[in-house]
């Protein structure tokens, strides 16, 4: 199935019925129908995208009345069938977004008019009328058209214009469905011929040939199809008399002539037009369908004024041997699908009804419901053919059901006479290509243009002339050999062109890897090329990608180091630790550390604590901080919005890009563990003077002088004469340590990628960047339009599925779909104009600043007063 389904989207491609897009809103699966050529025809699940919120196209489809007057007179007849019917007609530009499909091969969008869109049928029923209006004698019933005339000549005329205006509107037929000049046709289920409209003996034959019953249960059954139409059948009880008998409790069961002829007048009754209506397209239509552990019925029926059911067919078979062997759900399922394909005539293009006594087969087979993906193969099977049908599946019970539970009973010695389709139907991915042998090898080299040239050099010798296409056969010509009709290349076959993309599925079986793979394959085959296909199809193979192992870091890209302290500031919690919180505040620009223990990690102890830092320090700029609920609450952003605070916060799940406040922790942590003290606020204190006056590696420095402008009296003093060249060169020697085992990877907005899963699932998942944020930070959108922030990290390139010897398309850039823009390195949420909260001056206006860096200073030496050279705790 998979090979069909991606020969017609070929053929779709060449055709330009469809078309690649990067992106869509309205993607719906794809429902693979196989018709009776073996090929396939491809429609969307369309029932919750367009067709759920798009209003149905009312055009009326006309009724085989009117269709039948248009024919009358006529010797002969002649029947037209379109090809691809629906996909001749042209969609606007506008309308085809909204009929995407997503394929194996990727998103495509139609440009005709496609199969499964529920306004399809009266859209094409609408434009055939319309070109083909005016002619006499035509009829014209979706894609069939039928066509008279009163005499042969008139006959040819009529046709000439029918062709001529198809050919005009560049419609096209399918020959071998064509019929031309026959005294009789089939149409819409019925015979036409010059004498009018016969019904089909098949509408009956599953009551004609309906065998004798056996058995009371059996006949219990018909009997109960009979009481089903006792309405339409006066005196139905005294002609059923010898029937009734044998259902007597101590009745012995002997079918005699009197039974037999009884039984033969009672399926005339049900064949006569007093229970038999005709198909009547203003009426509604009703299939009842129903299976026994050796049959299936299907009953269809109209519903007349009086509410009455008046049945307009009937059908019925015996179950195959493989068959009788379904679950009880499979077993039911059954014979609605076989009524639906019996009665597909008639039930195409409208809406109709489906009732069955089996009640999980409304919720599997419900119209309004996605594929169920939990169900059997058989049933997902059955739901995807059902998606090409209007239709509403509704309970009966099985004492209403009593017309197609008899005809279950009773049905006719008919097996099914289609092979039972492929387990795996839906699930391409499982379906492997045909196990190749070295005859099929040879048949291929025969047929492959290179490969049967060097199969004729080796046996007759090479020409002098050089051949750029045989250039990797040449440079091995004295390993080469034949065997059998097979190039061997010492024990290893030479694969033709069309064997490679099926050397490489078996290959690929087990996903064994890049390099496992080459060494199989080295031990069996080779090909121009080969590993380098191997490295394409494990690069597009997507089990392969979601399961790999993380990619190399990124270079390390440092914060840029503020010039004065309390710019930035980095934050995080510690703990639970001690039996407290501790919410760790760092200064980018001093390493300054500020501990604050806290009960719970809430937003509202975050505020507060924040609060006593700020009246001490001063409102900084920015501050850094990962994505816990606490600092991305409602309250802790209107707390930093009303102060003018700039708040960032890191890729979720990497630590790395706070490394600051992460590395903070584990030192206060190592410093709280070797700390004295009796209480805890004592070894706080403790620990957090140590630290204070220690110098930084980075920096050289220690916090308190760089934060304070002044050393205490205890510290050492270092002179370091450019501490912002020496925090570079100590970032550069960090970098340059860091970047030894780095690669530099860049991406760009409306890459596709594989970004880190933390959730449930596999560990990579495809996504696409939406825009970069900064050197190595970005925003992705996963295939469930989520959007999530990623850190480079975190990514790495995906690649379109590309298999050897098929033609892909690229990827095709939509910059209305992505804008693209530049920003810093995270997601920033811009404060908004509002009172301070700390001091009296609150937050000012972008313009307010911006003004600001314009005013001039004064440039004298500025010093604090002596009383601030106290020491500070």
């Amino acid at each position: 199935m998979r090979h069909k389904v991606e020969q017609e989207l070929e053929r779709l491609l060449k055709d330009k019925i469809i078309e690649p897009v990067k992106f869509s809103d309205w993607a719906a699966p794809i429902v693979p129908i196989l018709k009776p050529d073996g090929t396939v025809r491809i429609c969307g699940d369309y029932k919750l995208t367009v067709n759920k919120v798009s209003a149905l196209e009312q055009y009326p489809i006309p009724r085989m009345e009117d269709l039948i007057a248009c024919l009358s007179g006529g010797e002969k007849y002649t029947k037209l069938d379109m090809s691809h019917a629906y996909q001749q007609i042209v969609l606007d530009e506008e309308a085809r977004k909204y009929v995407t499909v997503n394929t194996p091969k990727g998103l495509f969008t139609y440009t005709r008019l496609p199969f499964g869109v529920s306004s399809s049928p009266a859209i094409f029923q609408r434009t055939m009328e319309n070109v083909l209006q005016g002619i006499p004698n035509v009829a014209v019933y979706l894609d069939d058209i039928i066509l008279t005339g009163r005499s042969e000549k008139e006959h040819i005329q009529i046709l000439d214009q029918v062709l001529q205006r198809l050919e005009e509107s560049g419609l096209r037929l399918k020959r071998s469905k064509c019929q031309f000049l026959e005294k009789e046709v089939i149409f819409l289920g019925h015979k036409v011929d010059k004498t009018g409209l016969h019904p089909l003996p098949a509408k009956v034959k599953a009551v004609q040939e309906a065998p004798s019953p056996t058995s009371v249960t059996e006949l219990k059954a018909y009997l109960g199809l009979l009481n089903f139409y006792n309405r339409f059948l006066p005196n139905l009880s005294t002609l059923l008399a010898p029937l009734h008998k044998l259902l007597r409790k101590d009745e012995k069961w002997v079918w005699a002539p009197d039974q037999e002829r009884v039984f033969k007048l009672s399926k005339e009754l049900l064949q006569s037009d007093r229970v038999l209506v005709h198909y009547d397209e203003r009426k509604e239509l009703i299939l009842s369908c129903d299976a026994s552990p050796y049959g299936v019925g299907a009953v269809l029926a109209h519903r007349m004024p009086d509410g009455q059911e008046k049945p307009i067919g009937f059908a019925s078979r015996t179950l195959g041997a493989a068959e009788r062997n379904y679950s009880q759900l499979d077993k039911e399922g059954l014979p609605v699908i076989f009524g639906v394909q019996y009665f597909h005539k008639y039930l195409y293009g409208r809406k109709f009804i489906i009732c069955t006594d089996h009640k999980p087969l409304v919720s599997l087979l419900n119209e309004m419901k996605a594929v169920p993906q939990m169900a059997s193969q058989r049933i997902m099977r059955w739901a995807v053919l059902l998606r090409a049908y209007e239709y509403v599946i509704l309970y009966r019970e099985g004492k209403k059901n009593a017309n197609a539970d008899g005809l279950s009973r009773l049905p006719i010695s008919e097996e099914s006479d289609k092979e039972s389709p492929e387990e795996h139907v839906l699930m391409m991915e499982e379906m492997q290509g045909p196990v190749l042998r070295s005859e099929q090898i040879k048949k291929w080299t025969t047929k492959d243009p290179t490969l049967a040239k060097v199969r004729e050099y080796i046996q007759r010798g090479w020409p002098n002339h050089k051949n750029s296409e045989l250039k990797p056969f040449e440079v091995r010509k004295e390993e080469l050999s034949v065997q059998d009709g097979c190039v061997l290349w010492g024990a290893r076959t030479v694969m033709p062109a069309r064997a490679q993309p099926y050397m490489l599925e078996q290959l690929h079986q087990a996903h064994p890897g890049m390099s496992r793979m080459k060494a199989l394959a080295r031990s069996y085959v080779w090909w121009p090329h080969m590993d380098l296909d191997i490295e394409n199809k494990v690069k597009t193979c997507t089990v392969c990608q979601e399961q790999r192992k993380a990619p190399e870091h990124a270079p390390l890209h440092p914060w840029e180091w503020p010039d004065k302290p309390w710019r930035r500031l980095h934050i995080d919690y510690a703990g639970p630790f001690m039996g407290k919180m501790f919410l760790i505040i760092v200064d980018a620009h001093s390493k300054w550390l500020d501990v604050h223990p806290v009960a719970t990690a809430t937003a509202a102890a975050t505020v507060e604590s924040l609060r006593s830092s700020f009246s001490t320090h001063g409102i900084p700029e920015m501050i850094v901080s990962d994505n816990a609920q606490c600092f991305v609450s409602e309250r802790f952003q209107e707390f930093v919005s009303r102060n003018g605070i700039t708040h960032v916060t890191a890729a979720p799940d990497h630590p790395s890009s706070n490394g600051l406040a992460e590395r903070a922790v584990q030192t206060f942590k190592e410093l709280m563990k070797k700390s004295k003290g009796e209480t805890l606020e004592t070894k706080v204190n403790r620990a957090l003077f140590s630290y204070r006056i220690t110098p930084q590696t980075t920096t050289g420095r220690s916090p308190a002088e760089l934060m304070m402008g002044r050393k205490l009296r205890c510290l050492l003093d270092f002179v370091h004469p450019d501490l912002k060249d020496r925090v570079a060169r100590r970032q550069a020697k960090q970098k340059e340590h860091h970047d030894k085992h780095c690669r530099q990877r860049t991406f760009e907005a409306g890459d596709l990628v594989y970004t880190r899963n933390y959730a449930s699932g596999p560990r990579w998942i495809p996504g696409l960047i939406e825009e970069m944020t900064g050197p190595v930070s970005c925003r992705v959108v996963l295939g469930n339009r989520q959007v999530v922030r990623r850190h480079v990290d975190q990514l790495f390139r995906r690649m379109e599925s590309e298999s050897p010897g098929v033609v892909t398309e690229a990827e095709i850039q939509d910059e209305e779909l992505l804008p693209s823009s530049e920003g810093e390195g995270f997601s920033v949420e811009k404060s908004s104009e509002g009172e301070g909260e700390v001091t009296e001056s609150g937050g000012r206006s972008e313009s307010e600043q911006s003004h600001d860096l314009d005013v001039r200073r004064s440039q004298r030496p500025r010093k604090p007063p002596a009383y601030m050279k106290d020491y500070v705790t």
